[in-house]
Order: C-alpha cells, then structure tokens, then sequence
C-alpha cells in the first residue's frame, strides 16, 4: 500500500524542472502499489519548502505542478531534498488535505510521508493539541510532522537524525517515512518499521567498499562500530571509531529513496534494504545508518552493517510493452516465469534437484514434526494448490493457514515444526506478524518469496526466491503459478531419496519439462475466453466449482474476478454442492465448471449432473479430447493434459485471461484495483 519516492542529489547539479520529473516518474512506477492521492515537497526559495498536492491519479499532481507559474522551473540546485507520496486512504477520506506530504505547520517548517498506520496517533494528537498544535488533516500522519517540530522548538540544539530517533521511539504501529526540513536544508532522513524501504546511490565511481557500518546508540563504545558513515570512500581508523572518508572525486553522489526497487532501478541498480528501526539519514552527501537497539524483538541478532546489493532487475521487466496493461504481460509472460523459476534447479536429464536456499536444512526439515503452511489471499490458493502434492511426498503432515485467521488464535507451535510463509512481496503484514509469531517459538522458518530484500526474505532461516521477475499488476498471475511450481519442487526434493517414490518423482519431473509449452497452448485461448467475457460481464454473479487438485484453482479464479471486475464471484468444492450452494444453481445464475480426468472425475461428473438438472448451461474448462464431458456444455475451453498436481497451472490462466476481460469490458482498471494495493502492509 502507498509508495514512497524520495531524491537527493549532493554536488549533482539539477534544475527544479529535472527533479520535479524525477519525482514524478518515481510516483507513477509505484501507481501499481495502489492509491487515491499524491503529493510533493521541494525548496522553493531561502530554503521555504512547497508542497502540491493532488487527489486522484498521478496525472493530476503532474498537471498541478506543471500549471504552477509562481517559481522557476529553471533554476539550478547543487543540493536538493524533493520527497513524494501516493497514498492509500486509511485515516480520511481521498482528500487533498488527507493527502501526502503532511505538514508540521503553515510554514512548512518539517514534512513528511508515511506508509503504513499509526496506532497510538490519537494519543500523540491529544498531547500535542495541548500544546496549542492545530490539525489540518484527518489523517495519523500529521502527529509526526507536529510531533518532531515540538521536540525541536524543546530541544533546538539536536541534530535532525536525532530529532526523528526521538519521533519514533514515541511511534506505535507500521510506518516507513522520509523527512526534510527547512531548518536542515540538504538533508533527509528516512525510517522504516513493519513497511518496506531501501536506499539506492548513485555515483560516477564504483563504491569502495559494499558494506556500510550502522551507529549503535547505546553508551557501550565496544559496541559501537562507526562514529560516521560516508558511501564510498576510504576507511580510517581513530581511536575507538571507524569512518569512511570520501575522496575527493567521489564527493558527487545521488540518493533515491523508495518503497519498492521498481521506482529506483532506471537511476541505479546500488540499493540498502533497511531494517525495522534503522534511521538512515544523509548529511553534507554522507550517509549514515543509526540504530538505537542492538536488537529487534523476536529477532537474531542485529547485524553489525547493512549490504549495498547489486539489483539483477531491469527496466525493460517493468514496463508494459506491446501489452494494455501490466496484468495482460505478466500472464502472458508465465511460460518464461514458470522457465526462470526452474532454472538452475531441476537437471530434467538426470531428474535431479537442487533448491540452493533451503538445502542444507533439508536434513532438520525431514525431522520435523510437521510442516505449516501460511499465507493469504493468492498466496493461500497456491498453498492449497500443492497440500496434497506435499502430503503424498513427504508424507509428513501438512497444516495450511490463513495468516490472519492464524494470528487470531493462540496456535500451538513447537520447535520441531517447520513453518513456510508464501508472500509475494514478502511485506504482507499479516503474514510478516505470523512468521516472527512462529519464529519466537523456536520454529524452523522456511520463506517463499519473489522479493530479494523483503522482509520475510530477511527473516527467514532460509528460503526460495520464486524468481518470477517484478509483478506490477495488483492482482497476482505469474507470481502464483509460480509459488506452486517453488512447493512441488520442494516436495521433489523430500522425496529423493525415497525408492518407492521415483516412478511419481520421474513423471512430475517430466510434467514440470513440457510445462512452458502446455501454458503457450492454454494461452492461445485467449481469443475463444474474450468471447466467453462478453457474455458474462454483464452478469451480478458468477459460480465456480471444482474439486481435487482444480479446488485452489476456482478458488483463485473467484478472486482474480472478485478483484478485478467488482462482481462477486465464489468458488465453490464441488463436493459441498449439496450442503447449500445447490440453491443458487437455476436457469439465470452463470457457472463455470473446471473438470479434468484425475482421481475426482467421476465425482465431478456426478456434481456437473446435478448442475444441469437445475437448468443452467455451464462453461467446462476440460481436458483436449475428452469428448465425454464436452457433449455436456456448448462452451468448452480445452487445457492440454498433463501430470495431476501441475493441471492447477493450466486450469487457473483460462480464469486469469477471464477475469482480465471482464473487467475491461466493464471498464475497470485492470492494474490498480479499487480499495486494494500489491503490498498489503497493514493488518
């Protein structure tokens, strides 16, 4: 949810026009975050900060900015602060007062942009109304503005790093913020905790060093390890401290700061992921990064420096191409996805498997007592998708939960359990409070993201990047193909050394061989699914019923139309229908019906019967050649075959192409759902 983009060029000469485009450009590659409003702050003159603000779409801001004729757009800056914001209503109404950045007073003295909910604001608000403090806004976000000028006009002497070090302290809640301030021109500080935020740098020359030390503010000087922190440069030693030192030629540098790695890699591929609670504040061009604790709560050990990581992604990845929109791409894309996420890993010739991250723990995973499965919404669906593949091959048992449902209980977890979070973004508040819930436990924690960098990627004792390359539509495609591909892999990899297993081994591996070209021959459907969609998209409801290995595919499908389209939509377990659902089914309600020749056909059929008995005309997504179950339906979309726990990949893409059509037949945003964003990191 909300993105924030922030620029700081030190000795780099810019005019207001480039940064401002800067900026802009940063808020429109974080558009697919999800959001209602956004807003910039700049210098103006005498270093007097301005702020424009816009509610709607990032078009209106640039339309706001540009129409503005009271400053220069000419002018040059040496040093410069700009720091911009989408936001996503949560406190008030979608609202230019409501909308970021937030004030400290009417002359701009400090502002700020936040992602992510306050949860003791009102009691900040209450003491700084006492204060004489007067809000403007509905929203948390003004009590940190309000709150740093009430310690600065306390404490006028304190440096601006140490000012939000306090701010903070007094913060209940997740927040990621960036700061600037008249009073501290030329610089920003940045700090996050519970929302995602990195740092990119940029400079004319390669950095000396990829480590940057982080400042301990405790009193213990054995503890400390830098008094100053500066990037590039050389290091020095004095007394008990250790510094950088620039030379002279690396004194220009540049730094984006941002939500997410999408808004920074056209100006740099150099990023610091930053921690709960790091402060990371940039002062005559040195960045520094300051902890007050050597410890998180729950957590391993703080490490002693944060890694400058060389980013692989590309700009080419995130941009639509000859595609609408980024869904459209990123389903299309799933043939190479799903390639990307084998890669590496499986030797087809010698039926062979190698998951570098989790493989040496493998020997305590197949000790465990159990193995949880936790995650929501999408990532959910790929949890259910391969349970029964999991079971089958490891046979250990296999709990799967929804990570909000799971933090609502007191749920028993012992140290031989081992724990999977599937995220992917790998921020998902609910499921980021679940794994350190089970990490505190003792529990082996096992992360399976598409995010390097991420929260629970950092979290984890080990893990699988899916490798399904950047997903900027909201509503996931390729990301969840490839979470189930990333679950049976690691269900191969259990059962390798299990000689009654080889013969199923062998033919899931083969399966996973032909998988990219079976998804091309689904994709070609999509012309035939268009003419399905306008059919349906005048519809108020849809059914979807499946069983067996198809049931996480209807229920996905449920949601990609629930997402995407606005019409309410349900994937029904085809064995429930006689529990209830039944009722709906007359003449009038649409329903789709996913059956494939598995285990669970006849069972199917006998559901697809009692469908027809009630006079609808369902939609059969079947197997090619199954001539049996197509005489039952006039409207067929036939999959090609393939192994039973893989028919999910094929099955769900019909229903991803579904819901992208109707949605735009109804003339919904395809990318940038209403009331939803990609990165949920809120509770």
């Amino acid at each position: 949810m909300c993105g924030i983009f922030a620029y700081l060029n030190y000795l780099e000469p810019k005019s207001r026009r480039e940064i401002l485009q800067l900026l802009i450009n940063g808020l429109q590659r974080l558009e697919y975050r999800g959001y209602d409003s956004a807003g910039v702050a700049f210098d103006k003159d005498d270093h007097a900060i301005e702020i424009i603000r816009a509610q709607g779409k990032v078009k209106k801001l640039e339309d706001a900015i540009w129409s503005r004729k009271d400053f220069d757009l000419d002018l040059q800056h040496n040093v410069h602060v700009g720091i911009a914001h989408t936001r996503w209503a949560t406190h008030g109404a979608p609202s230019e007062r409501n909308s970021h950045p937030q004030r400290s007073d009417s002359d701009n003295e400090f502002v700020v942009v936040h992602n992510g909910i306050l949860t003791n604001y009102k009691d900040i608000k209450k003491f700084l109304e006492k204060k004489g403090f007067e809000f403007e806004s509905d929203t948390d976000t003004e009590v940190i503005a309000k709150l740093i000028k009430h310690l600065h006009e306390s404490h006028p002497k304190m440096q601006f790093r140490e000012l939000v070090e306090q701010v903070i302290q007094q913060l209940e809640g997740a927040f990621a913020i960036a700061l600037k301030s008249k009073h501290f021109p030329g610089e920003c500080v940045v700090t996050r905790r519970g929302s995602p935020l990195l740092v990119g740098i940029k400079t004319k020359n390669n950095l000396t060093t990829d480590h940057i030390p982080i400042i301990f503010s405790n009193k213990d000087i054995s503890s400390r390890l830098t008094a100053s922190t500066v990037v590039g440069g050389k290091l020095a030693r004095s007394n008990s401290t250790t510094e950088f030192v620039p030379y002279d030629d690396e004194k220009v540098v540049e730094y984006l700061f941002a939500s997410d790695a999408s808004a920074i890699i056209e100006h740099t591929n150099r990023v610091i992921f930053l921690e709960d609670d790091d402060v990371a504040s940039v002062k005559d061009g040195r960045l520094t990064i300051h902890r007050l604790k050597r410890n998180l709560v729950g957590a391993a050990p703080t490490p002693v420096t944060r890694e400058i990581i060389t980013l692989k992604m590309e700009i080419q990845q995130i941009m639509k191409g000859n595609f609408s929109s980024f869904m459209q791409k990123e389903i299309f894309e799933q043939p190479e996805s799903v390639i990307n996420t084998m890669r590496g890993r499986i030797n087809f010739e010698n039926e062979t498997l190698v998951l570098g991250g989790i493989k040496d723990f493998i020997p305590e995973i197949k000790r465990c007592r159990r193995l949880l499965l936790i995650g929501c919404g999408t990532s959910y669906h790929s949890i259910i998708a391969t349970r029964q593949i999991l079971e089958e091959l490891t046979e250990l048992p296999v709990m799967i939960e929804l990570a909000s449902d799971f933090l609502d209980r007191v749920t028993p977890i012992f140290r031989d359990d081992v724990c999977f979070f599937v995220s992917q973004s790998g921020e998902t508040a609910d499921t980021l409070m679940a794994l350190r819930y089970c990490k505190q436990r003792g529990a082996l924690i096992v992360g399976i993201t598409n995010t390097v960098g991420s929260s629970i990627c950092r979290e984890s004792h080990c893990g699988v990047h899916i490798n399904a390359g950047p997903e900027i539509g909201v509503a996931s495609t390729k990301a969840y193909t490839s979470q189930v591909i990333s679950l049976v892999m690691f269900a191969l990899v259990m059962s390798e050394d299990r000689i009654s297993m080889q013969p199923r081994r062998s033919e899931i591996i083969q399966g996973l061989k032909l998988l990219p070209d079976l998804i091309k021959k689904v994709l070609q459907l999509d012309e035939s699914v268009l003419e399905m969609a306008k059919e349906l998209f005048q519809q108020k409801s849809l059914l979807l019923m499946g069983r067996g290995w198809n049931y996480s595919t209807v229920l996905e499908g449920a949601l990609k139309i629930k997402e995407l389209t606005y019409m309410h939509s349900e994937g029904i377990l085809a064995g429930e229908l006689k529990h209830g659902p039944l009722a709906l089914i007359d003449q009038a309600m649409p329903v789709i019906m996913v059956v494939t020749r598995d285990s669970v056909y006849p069972k199917c059929m006998n559901a697809l019967q009692q469908v027809l008995a009630r006079g609808s005309s369902p939609i059969i997504i079947a197997e090619e050649n199954d001539t049996e179950t197509e005489k039952y339906s006039k409207r067929t979309l036939q999959i090609p075959h393939t192994v039973d726990c893989l028919q999910g990949i094929l099955t769900v893409i019909p229903l991803q192409l579904l819901s992208y059509h109707i949605a735009v037949l109804r003339g919904c945003n395809v990318d940038c759902p209403r009331n939803l964003a990609k990165s949920v990191t809120v509770e």
